[in-house]
């Protein structure tokens, strides 16, 4: 069942009866429907859980203003609050699992555990085309470059993700991508799952390595047989990293 939580502000399908202990967050222009068949294979065992459409995809609306991950995490707190009386289990995947660390760092009283999967944690040096793009950037904002030719920049150097975002969504990415959460890994001091596929090209697995050494925890990084899509292509792993901490 689809729900409206935080004023409107967020929409969640709820799996199993009950309070949900499991909040799962999607990857960049994905959605909460991503996670249905990990839910409901927890729901059948008797755990209840709620996937999230994070505002501006699905059926959240977007943000009214622009900002990275750190600026979704108040918002998925204030649903945590509303939804749960007791901690809860996050799982979030790509830029869901940016927002799970940004809650679980600022909010750890909200938050019983964390799975992460695919998630682009740490910020990787510049690549030639990125340090390009940023020159290019750079004359912009000095009046040294048109606006055509920044935006043709725009879409000769940005990723695919980038060319599709409209609006304050196409901020909301430019931010975060140029986060990195050593800080957040560093203040959460609760268990953590770091599920990894090995063919990852978006987070490849070196990232969730660093992220390892970072976490007080040191969580062990389990390594699959898959790509970035673990939540729709092996949801079995997610269930068997959340069976960990929920009973």
């Amino acid at each position: 069942m689809l729900r409206a939580l935080a004023d409107g502000t967020i929409f969640g399908e709820t799996y199993g009866d009950g309070e949900p202990a499991v909040v799962w967050l999607h990857g960049w222009a994905r959605r909460g429907s991503d996670f249905a068949a990990a839910a409901n294979e927890l729901a059948a065992s008797g755990v209840s859980s709620i996937a999230l459409d994070l505002p501006g995809f699905g059926s959240s609306p977007a943000p009214h203003q622009a900002g990275g991950a750190r600026s979704y995490a108040p918002i998925v707190a204030a649903t945590m609050n509303e939804i749960a009386s007791q901690p809860v289990t996050l799982v979030g995947h790509s830029f869901g699992g940016r927002v799970a660390i940004c809650v679980a760092a600022s909010h750890p009283e909200l938050v019983n555990a964390v799975v992460l999967t695919g998630v682009p944690l740490l910020r990787s040096a510049p690549s030639r085309t990125k340090t390009s793009y940023r020159l290019i950037r750079w004359g912009a904002r000095h009046r040294l470059v048109r606006a055509a030719t920044l935006e043709n920049a725009r879409h000769r150097f940005g990723s695919e993700d980038y060319r599709n975002a409209r609006g304050v969504m196409r901020d909301v990415l430019v931010a975060c991508v140029a986060e990195s959460y050593d800080e957040e890994l560093a203040a959460w001091r609760g268990p953590t799952a770091l599920v990894w596929g090995r063919n990852d090209t978006t987070a490849p697995s070196a990232v969730a390595e660093r992220a390892s050494v970072i976490l007080p925890t040191h969580p062990v990084v389990e390594l699959v047989d898959g790509g970035h899509f673990l939540p729709t292509e092996h949801p079995d792993v997610l269930v068997a990293a959340v069976r960990r901490f929920v009973s």
